[in-house]
Parts: C-alpha cells; sequence; structure tokens
C-alpha cells in the first residue's frame, strides 16, 4: 500500500492514509472551542490530510486535563464546532474528534504552567479512577469510582458521541492511553479493583468494552469508530503489548475498526525508547495477529518513513502530530516528493507544482447531522 492509496471504511473513504493527530491546545473556556481551534484545525484540512481529528474533548467537566480543555459533554458545545467541522469537510478532508476521561491526571495546570493537581480550593476538583492510586507525588488521591459512577462516566462518553454526531464529526476515536481514565482501568498499575472491572484481563476491559458498545449504540454503522490504546506501559508488571492483542481482538467485534498505537503514559518516569516510528511494531503486532486496521504514531516526521510504513503492512495509516504544528501542509510537500499529484486548494495553485489539479470548495449550506434520541443521552 502507498501513502497516497484512498482506504474506505465503513460509508466513508479516506483520499489518502495520513492523519493529523488529536492534539491538546489547552485554549477553551468551559470546553466551548474558539477561533483558535477553528484556525488551528481548518489549516491541517487545508493541508490534505484524509482524517483532522480534534484534540482530546472532555465527556465531563472533570473528565478534563486541565481547566482549559475542550469539551462536549453539553449540548451548548455543538454550534462551533459544528463551524468547524463545516470548514473540515469542504476541503474535502473527513472530521474527527477524540473522546476523552482524564481520570487520576485530571484537574492539573495548563503544561506551560506547571504540574500537579489543582486543588479545589484554587478552582480544580477532585480526580476519579478506577483505585485511589495517585498519579505520583504531586497528584492528589484520586476518588475510586463505583460501579454507579463508572455507568455514569459510559453514559457521558455516549451522549458525547451523540453531540459528535450532531456537530458534523464523521468520524470517532475513544481515547483510551497515556495514562488517562480508560487506560488506568486497563492496567493492573494503576487498577487495584476486587470487583468486577479488576484483576483479570476479562475485568480490566470491561469498562472499555462497555463505553465501545454504548458508543456504537448511538455511532451510526456507517462511521468508523477508532481507539487509541498506549499499547505497552514500558514497566514490567504492567500493561503490555500482549494484553493489548488480546484486547484488539475484543474491540473489533463490538464495532471497532482501528486500533491507534501508541504508548505510555500511565506512570511517570517510564524508560522510553522514542525515536522516529517507535511505536509502529506495536501496530504491525496487533494487524498481524487480529487482522484489524491499525494506524501508527510517534515521531513520524520524514515522508520517507511515513511511506515504508505502509509499504512494509506495518500499519494502515499513519498519525503525525508535532510534524503537523511545524508543516501544515506536509501531505502535499510529501505528495511532491513521491511524484503524486494531488489537488490543491484553489486559492493556493499558483504556488503549486505544474498541472497540479484543482481542489474546489465544497458548499455545505449546513453541516449534515443526525438527530439523535433523547435517552441515547442517557444509555450506557
Amino acid at each position: 500500500m502507498h501513502l497516497f492509496d484512498e482506504l474506505p471504511i465503513r460509508g466513508v473513504t479516506l483520499r489518502n492514509r495520513i492523519i493529523v493527530s488529536p492534539m491538546c491546545q489547552y485554549s477553551s473556556v468551559d470546553g466551548f472551542a474558539n477561533d483558535w481551534h477553528l484556525v488551528h484545525l481548518g489549516s491541517r484540512a487545508v493541508g490534505g490530510a484524509a482524517i483532522v481529528f480534534a484534540e482530546a474533548s472532555a465527556v465531563s467537566p472533570e473528565g478534563r486535563i486541565s481547566a482549559y480543555d475542550l469539551g462536549i459533554w453539553k449540548d451548548e458545545h455543538i454550534e462551533f464546532l459544528s463551524r468547524i467541522t463545516r470548514f473540515i469537510r469542504q476541503q474535502g478532508v473527513l472530521a474527527g474528534i477524540q473522546l476523552a476521561h482524564a481520570g487520576r491526571k485530571a484537574s492539573t495546570p495548563r503544561p506551560w504552567e506547571g504540574i500537579g493537581t489543582i486543588l479545589a480550593a484554587r478552582g480544580g476538583w477532585t480526580p476519579v479512577a478506577p483505585s485511589d492510586i495517585p498519579f505520583d507525588a504531586n497528584h492528589v488521591a484520586p476518588h475510586a469510582l463505583d460501579e454507579a459512577g463508572i455507568r455514569q462516566v459510559i453514559a457521558s462518553f455516549a451522549a458525547a458521541a451523540g453531540r459528535a454526531l450532531d456537530a458534523g464529526f464523521q468520524v470517532l476515536e475513544i481515547h483510551a492511553a497515556h495514562g488517562y481514565l480508560i487506560h488506568q482501568f486497563l492496567s493492573p498499575l494503576s487498577n487495584v479493583r476486587q470487583d468486577s472491572y479488576g484483576g483479570t484481563l476479562e475485568n480490566r476491559t470491561r469498562f472499555l468494552r462497555e463505553t465501545v458498545s454504548a458508543v456504537r449504540r448511538v455511532w451510526p454503522e456507517s462511521n468508523p469508530l477508532f481507539v487509541r490504546i498506549s499499547a505497552t506501559d514500558w514497566v514490567e508488571g504492567g500493561w503490555d503489548l500482549d494484553q493489548s492483542t488480546e484486547l484488539a481482538a475484543q474491540l473489533g467485534p463490538l464495532g471497532v475498526d482501528v486500533i491507534d498505537c501508541s504508548s505510555g503514559g500511565l506512570v511517570p518516569n517510564a524508560n522510553i525508547p522514542a525515536r522516529p516510528g517507535y511505536q509502529t511494531p506495536f501496530a504491525r503486532q496487533i494487524r498481524d495477529a487480529t487482522g484489524i486496521l491499525t494506524a501508527a504514531v510517534g515521531l513520524i516526521d520524514d515522508p520517507k518513513l511515513a511511506g515504508e510504513i505502509l509499504d512494509r503492512g506495518d500499519a494502515d495509516l499513519v498519525e503525525l502530530a508535532r510534524e503537523f504544528l511545524r508543516h501544515p501542509y506536509w501531505p502535499l510537500q510529501a505528495a511532491r516528493q513521491f511524484g503524486f499529484r494531488v489537488p490543491w486548494p484553489v486559492q493556493y495553485l499558483r504556488a503549486a507544482p505544474p498541472d497540479t489539479p484543482a481542489r474546489e470548495i465544497v458548499d455545505f449550506a449546513e453541516t449534515p447531522g443526525s438527530a439523535r434520541a433523547s435517552e441515547a443521552k442517557q444509555s450506557v
């Protein structure tokens, strides 16, 4: 397969294999998207990727990493998100969003403002988690969720999926990586429960499986569903690749189309051998063992490396994050490097190589949405 091959998934077709990974901007007030998000996401859509994912969007206020996270926990968030998806889709790009809950890593400052938990007395809140184990010495012990609390979080994910649909998103990703709430349930290092949500692998994966099922009841069969996982904690005795592979096999029959293979984030100071493409072997093993589509992510910046990942069959898609911050039009540059004639926006044709095809703006009078049943917000 090639970087610029199309890929049909359910009722949509990706125009190439390049994805803009979700990247937190910490630029919201009360969860609302604003002009920053419109320009940030819109410019990457102009750049020619197949899917542009909005950042980790909190399914509840207490699920935010910081007070400045993007949110999708109330209907009022839909209006501006619709403006963003309308622009993304006008560029011929699929609009995606990542649904998230930070768990014990919630109520923190923005990354450039410090570390640790912001206490309630200073405007923060008490984080929740599967067990009352803090992330590190700078974080408070979270409140361990009871089963009623678990059901409420699952319902929040389902309700957020309904809002995402109404806002015009076409692709959904559940964030189960980087040490956030779902990952905390998966790993035995952060989940020491003795009930049906802890202990065995079957029990530790239950929360994610129930979340996927609840989301799929709201999310249309024609729309793709991704799940981002941390394939390993990089710590002995923690979550690892073999467990991730078994999890992927469980998720496919539940309606998950793509496993987005990242790693780490559960514990501080893990020894992570970060280098370009270092997480690609995870995508390869999961793809080979289960047959499910996988996405490779992690310091992929060179078009040659991205192309090799796909040529070898290591993954079906590549996701870029930091490189898209440096170069919003990376796909157009990569196409030129590989000698592919991909369409450019008509407004930019004067800067394009000779004989470049034009990409016209698609006029969406309104972002198509799908009215969801009101009871879907409460379903689990």
